[in-house]
């Protein structure tokens, strides 16, 4: 299956519904911060999205530090920013709703 990169006009009409997010990486990516009380409550959103990941088989990079999480999405396939990421990036943002 065949992964479009969306156009510039697409990106910014699908990141204005996504107000968290923001471009990254020249418009390839998309990237969000997230700080959390503690450690365990920063793992234990990072094991929720590593759920969605597996299911959906597209992987965010992400970094974490104690109570701090950042996850940057695109899609490889598609050389840079897809549907993909704003699907998995609204799915991680109803985590925290």
């Amino acid at each position: 299956m065949t992964v479009e990169k969306l156009s510039e006009d697409e990106r910014t009409s699908w990141l204005s519904a996504l107000p968290h997010w923001s471009l990254a990486r020249d418009g390839e990516a998309i990237e969000r911060k997230f700080e959390f009380a503690d450690f365990s409550e920063a793992f234990a959103f990072m094991t929720r999205v590593a759920m969605i990941a597996e299911t959906r088989d597209h992987h965010p990079e992400w970094f974490n530090v104690y109570n701090r999480v950042e996850i940057t999405l695109t899609t490889h396939d598609a050389g840079g920013l897809s549907l993909r990421d704003v699907k998995m990036a609204r799915k991680i943002d109803a985590l925290l709703a």
